[in-house]
C-alpha cells in the first residue's frame, strides 16, 4: 500500500512491470490503462495491476508533479490483438503518431522542473527514428546505435531532461 502523499517516480505505462527488480517499490506510482490478468501459451499468469488505472494520454496530476517519469509504451502494431505480445506489451493503433505526442506531452507536463524523464522504446514495427521524429523534445543521451542481436529487434533508453526554463 502507498502512502497518501504522491510517490516522486510516476510510471504511466507500467504494465505487468517486467524490467523493475523491485515491484512495488515504494518511490513509483505504477500506472496503467489496464488492470487484468492473462493466462499467457506458456501457461504463466500475467498481472496487470497498476496502484492506479490512467490513461498516459490524459494523466489525472497537476503540472510540474514527479521528479522523474518513466514512459515504456507499446511498440507494436503488426501482431495479433490477442497475442501474448499484445497481452504483454499492449499494441499501438494506426494514430501512433498522435498518441506518442499526446503521452510525452502529458509525461513532460507533469514533470517538475530540473526532473527526468525515462523512455524506453523497442524497434520491432516503428524504428527510433521515426519515433524521435514525432516527439516534441529531442533526448540529452541514450542509444543511438542498433544492436547485433539475434531477433532483429532493439531495445533503446532515451534520457530527456526538463530544465528550469522549460518549464
Amino acid at each position: 500500500m502507498k502512502s497518501a502523499k504522491t510517490p516522486p517516480i510516476l510510471d504511466p505505462m507500467s504494465g505487468a512491470r517486467m524490467f523493475y527488480f523491485d515491484k512495488d517499490h515504494q518511490s513509483v506510482l505504477f500506472g496503467d490503462i489496464r488492470d487484468e490478468d492473462h493466462w499467457m501459451t506458456n501457461y504463466k499468469k500475467l498481472e496487470i495491476h497498476p496502484d492506479e488505472v490512467m490513461d498516459a494520454r490524459s494523466i489525472p496530476y497537476p503540472n510540474n508533479s514527479f521528479y522523474l517519469v518513466v514512459l515504456d509504451p507499446p511498440h507494436l502494431i503488426y501482431c495479433g490483438k490477442t497475442s501474448d505480445m499484445a497481452k504483454a506489451y499492449g499494441v499501438l493503433d494506426k494514430k501512433w503518431h498522435e498518441d506518442m505526442r499526446r503521452i510525452f506531452n502529458e509525461a513532460w507536463r507533469v514533470l517538475k522542473p530540473n526532473g527526468t524523464l525515462i523512455f524506453k522504446w523497442a524497434d520491432k514495427d516503428v524504428s527510433l527514428a521515426e519515433l524521435l521524429y514525432v516527439l516534441p523534445q529531442a533526448p540529452v543521451f541514450g542509444d543511438k546505435k542498433q544492436a547485433n542481436n539475434k531477433s532483429g529487434t532493439n531495445r533503446f533508453w532515451l534520457v530527456f531532461f526538463k530544465a528550469e526554463e522549460c518549464a
